[in-house]
């Protein structure tokens, strides 16, 4: 049987290594820099303003059915997950301190795709047979690009994709954490997962929404202060930590046979499974918002990627590049997060990334639970089979919990490509609309600031 897992992780971590190959690494990063210069280095100039936002007081008149911090909060339940403790480790393993630079990289310019995505989403999104709004790249794509097979491809693989990214990895990574800390069985992980997952998802997108309001703010703040206190009580590693990431990244010296592709490759992919910027996954969540304008959702999921990849990811990169504890290549994923904040704060270094660990994972599987059956309904036009897609998502937590590592990360870096393929061209082809979208938000940001903006539904 082993032989048999082996010869599957071999397989998938080549088709991974096919579809995270150079076009598509042009693909992604090319359509965040193409649309970042076609709007003018927004994200740059208005993210003081988009993070005012997303806290502010919100919008109660207009259609939706969650609020834009709810909105938010359930894209960064989605995406603050093992991406940010265990993916950061996986990239440095292997790409070297360098990955993380390259992360930083596809972030900046993954704002500018992650607003274009959310624009799209709110513009094209409709109601379903219960009156709730439903949105995505399938929907932008049949109705802005008029490709039907193209939508469907998109929801059949967002609908697997979320057994991956949103599913297995995550109850996998707890699993392998309270193993190692606390001796926890595999099983019994997987058992809790599974029920704290149906209670909550049965009740749809307004009782996810409500719970991981809650769940998301506490934990990345615990998460955060405890790697600040990592990197504030060793400010002396510190510089010379940043110009490791930064020399690295254009060596390659520490990759996997030295290579700067490898730096690349492990940065980017490491970073899109973090902030999701390009999937298509967020725009799901961004369409089910209540707001006036498109632009105005757009703004507030576009600091998604800032909080995930620029704040947290850093953290927990540069704490580990502090720590150099990844050079031995005895650790890798969750256990050496844990093992670096071990190193630097004792005891309770371990127990705040294992604690982290077990919150940014499940909030990220009820997150993207609610991506799946947006994409299930969306091909099957019925809330049976969203409800039959929601018992099969959490038996599937508790097999995640108890397979191979590598199985269930090669599946998921796959199957993000596999999705992200369709959006990427759907947001070039429809950058006209961005930008169209765009100059409309901005006159009426204008006419707001001058006190001349009156009421709109649309």
């Amino acid at each position: 049987m082993s032989g048999f897992m082996n010869s599957v992780e071999e397989l998938l971590t080549t088709i991974s290594g096919i579809v995270w190959g150079p076009p598509f690494l042009i693909l992604i990063l090319g359509t965040g820099i193409f649309l970042t210069v076609r709007l003018g280095f927004l994200q740059f100039s208005t993210l003081p303003y988009a993070l005012k936002l997303a806290f502010s007081k919100q919008d109660k008149k207009s259609e939706g059915d969650i609020s834009h911090f709810q909105s938010l909060m359930t894209a960064l339940a989605a995406t603050v997950g093992t991406g940010n403790i265990a993916g950061v480790a996986t990239a440095v393993v292997i790409g070297g301190p360098g990955a993380v630079f390259w992360m930083w990289i596809s972030a900046l310019f993954g704002m500018a795709t992650k607003y274009g995505e959310a624009i799209l989403a709110v513009k094209y999104r409709v109601q379903d047979e219960r009156g709730r709004m439903a949105g995505g790249p399938m929907y932008y794509i049949e109705k802005g690009l008029g490709w039907k097979w193209l939508a469907v491809l998109f929801a059949v693989f967002a609908a697997i994709a979320a057994f991956g990214i949103g599913n297995t990895v995550q109850s996998n990574s707890v699993a392998d954490v309270l193993d190692s800390n606390w001796n926890v069985p595999t099983w019994i992980t997987g058992i809790a997962l599974s029920i704290l997952t149906g209670v909550v998802i049965l009740g749809g997108i307004k009782s996810i929404g409500r719970v991981v309001s809650f769940i998301v703010p506490v934990m990345a703040v615990f998460y955060v202060v405890g790697g600040l206190i990592v990197i504030f009580g060793n400010l002396d590693l510190v510089p010379a930590a940043v110009g490791s990431i930064v020399s690295d990244a254009f060596t390659g010296q520490a990759a996997a046979g030295g290579a700067v592709g490898v730096v690349i490759q492990y940065g980017v992919a490491r970073g899109v499974f973090s902030n999701e910027a390009g999937l298509g996954s967020a725009p799901i969540a961004a369409a089910a918002a209540r707001t006036d304008y498109p632009g105005r959702q757009a703004l507030v999921s576009m600091t998604q990627v800032f909080i995930d990849t620029i704040i947290i990811c850093s953290i927990t990169g540069i704490s580990l590049v502090m720590g150099q504890s990844f050079v031995s290549g005895d650790l890798d994923g969750a256990p050496l997060t844990a093992a670096t904040f071990e190193h630097f704060l004792g005891p309770a270094g371990s127990i705040i990334v294992s604690v982290g660990l077990i919150f940014f994972a499940y909030s990220t599987i009820l997150g993207w639970s609610y991506y799946g059956e947006r994409c299930i309904y969306y091909l099957f036009k019925t809330y049976r089979a969203v409800f039959a897609y929601r018992v099969v998502f959490v038996i599937a937590v508790f097999f995640g919990a108890v397979v191979q590592f590598g199985i269930v990360w090669s599946l998921a870096d796959t199957m993000n490509g596999l999705m992200a393929a369709p959006n990427l061209i759907a947001l070039l082809g429809l950058s006209g609309v961005i930008t169209a979208e765009t100059v409309r938000f901005r006159k009426r940001m204008k006419e707001e600031k001058n006190g001349t903006a009156t009421w709109n539904k649309s």
